[in-house]
């Protein structure tokens, strides 16, 4: 007769993988990417004060609700890496919405200094959000 473990949480499989995710948010490439991000996320989110174009306000917006998104996406890898990893996808979209919003959001803001800080902060988005895909898919791949 089989004797199963009295909850989910004993699992060995579940302990295997929760070793294994520990593993990829501890070195020191994963504690980069995700601490760029935060900064990423954080910078996107001040930008139209830092830049000067909060007078925009669709876009001043945008830029503080997708920066702070960003932010909690990329900035919960390390408490629930287990939980959070496939939301590097997101972050990838998000980078991508930061770089087409000044010509997609609501009024005339496609200035110089809009779209210079969007696709410049938006590419770093979008590259760190496949980093930490691919630390990810690296990690799976070696286990």
């Amino acid at each position: 007769m089989t004797t199963h473990p009295s909850s989910i949480e004993q699992h060995p499989d579940l302990a295997e993988m929760r070793t294994r995710f520990e593993r990829a948010t501890s070195t020191p490439i994963a504690q980069g990417v995700e601490a760029l991000a935060l900064l990423t996320g954080l910078y996107l989110a001040a930008s139209p004060w830092i830049v000067g174009f909060n007078g925009l306000t669709t876009l001043a917006v945008s830029n503080l609700i997708v920066g702070v998104a960003y932010a909690l996406c990329m900035g919960g890898f390390r408490s629930a890496y287990e939980q959070t990893h496939a939301m590097a996808y997101c972050a990838v979209a998000i980078g991508a919405w930061t770089i087409i919003a000044p010509w997609v959001v609501s009024g005339a803001v496609d200035t110089t200094r809009t779209i210079v800080n969007n696709v410049i902060v938006g590419g770093v988005a979008v590259l760190l959000g496949l980093a930490m895909t691919a630390v990810a898919a690296g990690r799976r791949e070696r286990a």
